[in-house]
């Protein structure tokens, strides 16, 4: 199995919706599958370090190469899930950066993992339930709490109500934790213990986004 690649790009290629680039490594070159937003960068350096993933199976065999090895080993954790193949795997990590998703798989962002191609809201839900606490271990991302996991310490019980009144008119938790940091480092936030102004900040935020 090929777990490790480096060598110099020569050219990118794309089938559908996969992307990739032809990485030469000695006297061979491999077609190594990757993001597409990674792609660009990855084609104009002079060498490349990859974390493969290989898929073998009786008419091919697949490589998906990943920037580090967090990303190659989210990306296991995701095809492992009933339903989430190898592209639906690529599609989740275009979709969103490696700590967006593990965010968005705790906080259980289905509106955020229903983005990707070929996530739907059941598959999206079983990632969210499967996934949820095996995701904690993977590298060393600093992912702040959710807030339903207890975050945010220095005003708990108003980012406790703020987080129930806004999941009940649909936000998400990812959305309004999102909102809360965006208010809190900006210049206007309401005080911590205004209640009413938070939800009327964190709505027009959220409207803005």
């Amino acid at each position: 199995m090929i777990g490790w690649l480096r060598g110099r790009p020569m050219e990118c290629w794309t089938q559908g919706n996969r992307s990739g680039i032809l990485l030469a490594c000695g006297d061979i070159g491999y077609e190594v599958q990757v993001i597409t937003r990674q792609q660009q960068n990855l084609a104009v350096s002079s060498s490349v370090e990859l974390w493969i993933h290989q898929v073998q199976r009786e008419d091919a065999t697949n490589l998906y190469g990943f920037i580090n090895r967090v990303e190659r080993d989210l990306f296991r954790q995701l095809i492992g899930v009933n339903g989430v193949g190898p592209q639906a795997g690529m599609a989740l990590l275009q979709e969103c950066t490696s700590p967006e998703l593990i965010e968005a798989i705790r906080g259980g962002d289905l509106r955020r993992l229903c983005r990707a191609q070929g996530i739907g809201k059941r598959t999206a839900e079983r990632l969210a339930v499967e996934l949820r606490t095996s995701v904690d271990g993977i590298g060393d991302i600093d992912v702040k709490p959710s807030l339903v996991d207890g975050g945010d310490q220095q005003f708990t019980t108003e980012v406790k109500d703020l987080q129930e009144t806004l999941l009940s008119l649909g936000y998400e938790d990812l959305e309004i934790r999102r909102a809360v940091k965006a208010l809190r480092e900006g210049q206007d936030a309401p005080e911590d213990h205004d209640s009413e102004g938070w939800i009327r900040a964190c709505l027009q935020w959220l409207n803005q986004a």
